[in-house]
């Protein structure tokens, strides 16, 4: 018997939410053998073991130097987080279990009348480290669209937040006070083993992935159309009854959801966005307060707000050179670093190459808007910046990163809200996110505390 049933009809309808009639604990299957839940359980003991033997025989091992600048500069290159779902080479760019976005591509189940790989495919993939099959897509797609109506208290407090309040905010916001349905929180209430703790990390994170986007395009439609949102459709995979929940019918639209929701998921574990999520939940916060916590940093200007700024920047970069050409833009460029301004969309923590994710999108882009002025924009620029930030020499790495590309894709398309962007790469971060928390549970990680140590204390310990 597979984990996704039963499924129960959701109806959101003049911002109201008809809950359905069934209780929580039946609408899913925990027994299930079959399904990804019945994939983790097979495969949990054996990496249980794993670690244990691991660790028993390695355990002292040295994996790195700390150096003073890592300690001042954000802990950047330190090696101390395990992270079982993604690996970030400096050359290759990010590895899903293994695989690179291309192969991704290439590998993981599509929608039949798609070409881009499904977000379902991908968790999957992130959960078990295997490519999962065709059937096992879709009873993750009928199992989320069982599980994504939400509280009418959930609702509510959505429908009235001001609309002056940043999408981020709601969103977060929303994720917080979801944590009424948390199932981990409950069983670790009434005193659950700690072995079983994955399985309702497992529920909840199943759970939360299928209310987000409900929740994202009920805050969408509030701020920027009718507040109505429109039924989940039960035959529909993730992205589709997403982009039809926002109000896009477009087929590519829902093709470039797809791709989207899959290539934001997951970026190993350092960045803000997830290390976040893996602390809270180290403090065995449920996942709707880890998650919302990650939700958090992501709305940073230095993490997912990114990509707005990146769009504000192509804007007044169209405004301000007129003709695009080589050499406007060319001396644009150095224009704006010799002000001491920076190139948005270039550069990376860890990449020492143009990011995978930003050359999907490129290619996504050439073969659907080719002709595209904003991405004939992003093109030129691509063509040039690299070499002269090579040439002016301060940047450690010239190329484009994911940013640079994703907010082009949305306005071609007609989601011009720039506000709203960070959202969609919260959905969407869910998946890797989420993925690490329940192996992090699996695993027992214990609360992460790092040591701390002042000025004055480092300055003793060097000149020791």
């Amino acid at each position: 018997m597979a984990l996704f049933r039963a499924i129960t009809n959701q109806t959101i309808h003049s911002n109201k939410v008809l809950l359905p009639a069934i209780t929580a604990a039946s609408r899913y299957i925990s027994s299930d053998t079959c399904g990804l839940k019945g994939e983790l359980s097979n495969l949990i003991p054996d990496h249980q073991k794993k670690v244990k033997e691991f660790r028993a025989k390695h355990g002292g091992t040295k994996i790195g130097d700390i150096t003073v600048d890592m300690t001042y500069g954000g802990m950047r290159g330190m090696k101390g987080l395990v992270c079982e779902t993604s690996v970030l080479d400096p050359e290759e760019g990010i590895r899903f279990r293994g695989y690179s976005i291309p192969e991704c591509q290439q590998l993981l189940p599509k929608a039949a009348d798609g070409a881009e790989p499904l977000p379902e495919g991908l968790f999957w993939l992130l959960c078990t480290g295997k490519v999962p099959t065709d059937e096992q897509v879709k009873l993750v797609s009928q199992e989320w669209a069982s599980r994504a109506s939400i509280p009418q208290h959930v609702v509510q407090m959505l429908n009235s937040f001001p609309n002056n309040m940043h999408p981020m905010s709601q969103f977060s916001a929303a994720i917080t006070a979801l944590n009424t349905e948390s199932k981990f929180a409950k069983a670790y209430s009434d005193g659950v083993s700690k072995a079983s703790y994955w399985e309702y990390a497992y529920e909840d994170s199943m759970d939360l992935i299928a209310k987000l986007p409900t929740i994202a395009a009920l805050i969408y439609r509030n701020l920027y159309r009718d507040g109505k949102v429109c039924a989940i459709d039960d035959n529909l995979d993730w992205s589709a009854n997403f982009a039809k929940m926002l109000g896009y019918d477009s087929p590519m639209f829902t093709e470039l959801m797809r791709l989207y929701l899959t290539i934001h998921s997951d970026h190993e574990g350092g960045n803000v966005s997830a290390h976040t999520c893996h602390l809270v939940g180290s403090a065995l916060s449920d996942p709707y307060l880890s998650f919302a916590a990650g939700m958090n940093g992501l709305a940073g200007p230095l993490h997912g707000l990114a990509n707005q700024e990146v769009l504000v920047w192509l804007m007044k970069v169209k405004g301000l050179v007129g003709e695009v050409t080589d050499e406007t833009m060319k001396e644009f460029i150095w224009k704006t670093l010799k002000s001491g301004q920076v190139v948005p969309g270039y550069g990376h923590a860890v990449l020492r190459k143009t990011d995978p994710r930003y050359t999907c999108q490129r290619e996504f882009a050439l073969k659907h808007l080719p002709d595209d002025p904003m991405f004939k924009l992003v093109s030129t620029i691509y063509k040039h910046a690299p070499t002269i930030l090579t040439e002016h020499g301060k940047a450690k790495n010239p190329w484009p990163n994911v940013d640079a590309h994703s907010g082009v894709l949305l306005t071609y398309y007609g989601m011009t809200e720039m506000n709203y962007y960070t959202v969609l790469f919260g959905v969407s971060r869910a998946l890797g996110c989420l993925s690490s928390l329940i192996w992090s549970r699996a695993l027992g990680f214990p609360i992460e505390r790092p040591k701390s140590m002042s000025t004055d204390g480092l300055m003793k310990f060097v000149k020791a």
